[in-house]
């Protein structure tokens, strides 16, 4: 069992506290497999409609594929440069490798159990995941016409013999190895099938005139074979998926041009060394043994045997389908009220001072892109800086930068090529910007730009104005619509001011130790200034004073910070963390962290909010960014943490760390051995998560809702 949930019984806990001592430590890797434990409890928590709980199975499924390609290649990467050294938490690579792979296959087998519950219940609902054998005759007829007409072009059957060596399999593919013979003569040979399945190829077919009733892809392929294969005997046929390292970064400091070192990586990449083998249950010894051998891996630790499907990512397929009373009540972000009031929003900046903003509740078409698209176009804008970390073709930041530059402003764009998974699509984004006329840089070499920073300046008489927005999230329409984000917009001339410095130092890498009047940027001043202001409430509790610490983030794993927030425990500073997934710290524990609490919330809209409390004392200091409690976050990326300093918008953000921890729907609790309870409401039949309660406080306070009327059901949890 994995340090991250094994039982510990209090007798067996440490009364002593050593900062060196790897027990204190929880494993980065194995409390975020732990995290992905929580998701799928949702897709088997009856309270969750049906085709959220789906979805939930797929997010885990998409999940664990991206760990295997970031997190264990990482690993083995270091376990074949002969790496050893131990981690703070006592592991080695190889350590860690076989640990999460426990781990893995405890989760797969619950998604497994899961998979075929929720089988079940899509069947009570009447959409049919039928598999192929228990279609009708005539329905296997049709569906042979349509793989005939749609699909057997696509596929490429190759043989693997001395004169046909093992083909390259793709990263995430389905395959099937098929084991023929030639008709009444002949040995047997072996053929690899490329199942044809991608963004326009659905995994899922729908079965003609039979309503939701949906047929495996990969199973038609093996049920026609012999359209294929013609003139052959088909021996057995066993499906199989790779998984390929994506991490293959080189050194950009050798690098004469980042982009094309970008797009070398993509194209090493594709042939990158694979780390994980998934097989279909039941396949034979030896065909699981010629696999192996053919791709390089271990036949033990890197075959992971499914008892069920290969690919449950692909169930979000059926997440679309059209039945509102399985999914969750139609949720549409409202306008907020102070952004119905102006027809400028720069009036409106200036109004207010900051005016807070929070995803997915309040829109962020109404309150982002309006921002960047009237300054696109206001002729008293004169310039437009931007961070550019992700995006996305539905959001109208590219037109609107773009738009800008044809209106005569000075725009520049710092887009971050090295974001994971939107490599190309960056560099694509990138290149359309430079034939616009934009200025388009790409950071600061050796440091991610992972900051989230819009930047206007306006004149406006004699004098020019700055107005800027500095987010958690990205600039995504997409993501905007499913991840839990707060932004600032704002005009004080403090944190312009700062803003400035930060797209000096980006645009041109000088001056990493630039001065900041009130923001905290990293890799220069983030890390110490929370390490500070933890100090300063020990300070305040050896005085006399309360002090309290609140942080809501995605991960708390570096070490430094850990150490801190436990000497702050012990020393009598409570302490709230709301960490989303990846947490070293072990709560709960008398005399050294039993002022800590360690909570977790899972639901419908990701937490992506990064939020900084503290309480100095009553001079109370709250901060957001896009920075998490990570090393890679807080000493090799650049990131903007901000303050939010009017008295109001102090009170939404406690406000939302409030109902947060005090949520009895959505929120686990971590435990002293690193195992996770969920709380059990009070009254399960009123049972209603703190996301909701958003959702319903946003829509009390907006005067309107973007589009036509909805009708809410007052508890999401009813059906």
């Amino acid at each position: 069992m994995s340090q991250a949930s094994a039982s510990v019984t209090e007798s067996e806990l440490p009364t002593r506290f050593e900062p060196e001592d790897s027990w204190w430590y929880l494993n980065r890797e194995l409390t975020w497999l732990e995290f992905n434990r929580r998701v799928l409890a949702e897709a088997k928590d009856e309270r969750t409609p049906l085709l959220e709980r789906v979805k939930f199975l797929a997010i885990v499924g998409s999940n664990l594929d991206e760990f295997f390609m970031k997190r264990i290649g990482g690993l083995k990467q270091q376990v074949g440069a002969g790496l050893a050294a131990r981690t703070i938490d006592g592991r080695t690579p190889q350590e860690q490798i076989d640990e999460c792979h426990h781990l893995v296959r405890e989760l797969e087998s619950e998604m497994h159990r899961i998979g075929r519950d929720l089988r079940g219940q899509l069947t009570d609902a009447d959409v049919y995941v039928a598999d192929y054998a228990e279609l009708s005759d005539a329905q296997r007829k049709a569906m042979r016409s349509l793989y005939r007409e749609r699909y057997f072009p696509l596929i490429t059957p190759q043989a693997i013999d001395p004169a046909h060596p093992f083909p390259f399999i793709s990263n995430l593919s389905l395959n099937l190895l098929v084991k023929v013979r030639r008709r009444r003569q002949g040995a047997s040979s072996l053929v690899r099938v490329k199942v044809p399945v991608g963004p326009a190829m659905p995994r899922f077919i729908r079965v003609p005139d039979a309503g939701d009733t949906f047929v495996r892809i990969d199973e038609v392929v093996a049920a026609n074979l012999d359209l294929l294969l013609p003139g052959m005997e088909i021996e057995s046929c066993e499906e199989f998926r790779v998984t390929r390292n994506a991490i293959t970064e080189k050194d950009e400091e050798e690098a004469d041009d980042l982009l094309e070192l970008i797009q070398s990586e993509l194209r090493e990449r594709k042939f990158a060394p694979i780390v994980r083998l998934e097989v279909e249950g039941g396949m034979r010894p030896g065909s699981r043994r010629m696999l192996a051998r053919a791709l390089g891996l271990d036949r033990h630790a890197d075959v992971f045997e499914q008892n069920g499907p290969l690919a449950y990512r692909d169930w979000f397929e059926f997440v679309g389908l059209d039945r509102p009373k399985h999914r969750y009540p139609l949720h549409r972000p409202v306008v907020p009220a102070v952004f119905e009031q102006h027809d400028c929003i720069f009036d409106l900046i200036r109004a207010n001072g900051s005016v807070l903003v929070h995803h997915p509740y309040e829109s962020f078409k109404a309150t982002v892109e309006r921002f960047l698209l009237e300054a696109s176009h206001d002729p008293q804008v004169r310039a437009i800086k931007m961070t550019l970390y992700r995006t996305s073709e539905d959001t109208g930041i590219i037109e609107a930068l773009i738009s800008a530059a044809r209106n005569d402003k000075q725009v520049a764009v710092v887009v971050e090529l090295k974001a994971r998974f939107d490599e190309s699509k960056n560099i694509r984004w990138a290149n359309r910007l430079e034939e616009a006329g934009i200025h388009v840089t790409y950071g600061v070499v050796g440091l991610k730009t992972h900051c989230k920073v819009i930047y206007a300046l306006r004149q406006e008489g004699d004098r020019v104005v700055r107005y800027a927005h500095v987010g958690t999230g990205n600039y995504h329409a997409g993501t905007a619509a499913l991840y839990s984000d707060l932004g600032l917009f704002t005009c004080d001339e403090r944190i312009t001011a700062d803003l400035n410095e930060i797209f000096n130092y980006l645009t041109t890498g000088f001056g990493r130790d630039r001065d900041y009047r009130v923001l905290l940027p990293s890799p220069q001043h983030l890390k110490q200034g929370l390490l500070c202001r933890i100090q300063r409430e020990i300070d305040h509790v050896d005085a006399g004073r309360p002090g309290r610490i609140r942080m809501k983030m995605n991960a708390l794993e570096d070490v430094d910070l850990t150490r801190a927030l436990y000497e702050a425990s012990r020393q009598g500073v409570k302490i709230d963390l709301i960490v989303r997934d990846t947490c070293r710290l072990r709560p709960g524990i008398p005399g050294i962290s039993d002022n800590v609490t360690v909570v977790s919330i899972v639901g419908r809209f990701l937490e992506h909010i990064r939020i900084y409390h503290f309480h100095n004392d009553g001079k109370e200091e709250y901060f957001i960014g896009s920075a998490d409690a990570m090393k890679r976050n807080l000493e090799s990326r650049v990131e903007v943490v901000v303050p939010v300093m009017d008295r109001r918008l102090q009170m939404r953000v406690d406000e939302l760390l409030k109902l947060q921890l005090e949520d009895r729907r959505q929120a686990w609790v971590m435990q002293p051995d690193g195992r996770y309870i969920q709380r059990e409401p009070e009254d399960v039949a009123r049972d209603v998560g703190c996301q909701q309660r958003l959702i319903d406080l946003h829509d009390r306070r907006a005067t309107r809702r973007l589009g036509d009327p909805v009708t809410r059901l007052p508890n999401r949890n009813a059906e």
